[in-house]
């Protein structure tokens, strides 16, 4: 069993940045892959960035590339989101999840593991 915390969500003004994380205990995450999706009021929830864990490879939903950057930390057992260039339309609740790394290239993975969510509001 894997859980999986966020913290680092928050309100910032638009064209700020921030740093989510999510700190992943209960066993190890060699093996999977760990992503961020979002959830905008209303809306359904959205693919953001993924990393496998096992080498470090990384891909971006096009509204975020450039703006976004997912690492990990294997020491901490940490995943990180650092958002810059934030805009209004970046405005959601945002998960962290793990998949297994044979899901890392499909679009709608099945999630083994989900975060309880963070909150991030950008003003305009």
């Amino acid at each position: 069993q894997v859980q999986l915390v966020e913290s680092g969500g928050g309100l910032v003004q638009a064209g700020g940045s921030l740093r989510l994380s999510c700190s992943a205990s209960g066993r190890s995450l060699s093996g999977y892959a760990m992503w961020w999706f979002r959830q905008a009021p209303e809306k359904e929830r959205e693919f953001v960035a993924a990393i496998r864990w096992s080498d470090g490879t990384t891909r971006y939903a096009d509204s975020v590339k450039g703006r976004f950057t997912i690492s990990t930390d294997g020491v901490k057992n940490t995943v990180y989101l650092q958002m810059n260039g934030l805009n209004p339309e970046d405005t959601a609740v945002y998960y962290c999840a793990a998949t297994r790394d044979s899901y890392y290239y499909i679009s709608r993975p099945r999630v083994d593991y989900w975060g309880q969510g963070t909150q991030v509001t950008v003003s305009s």
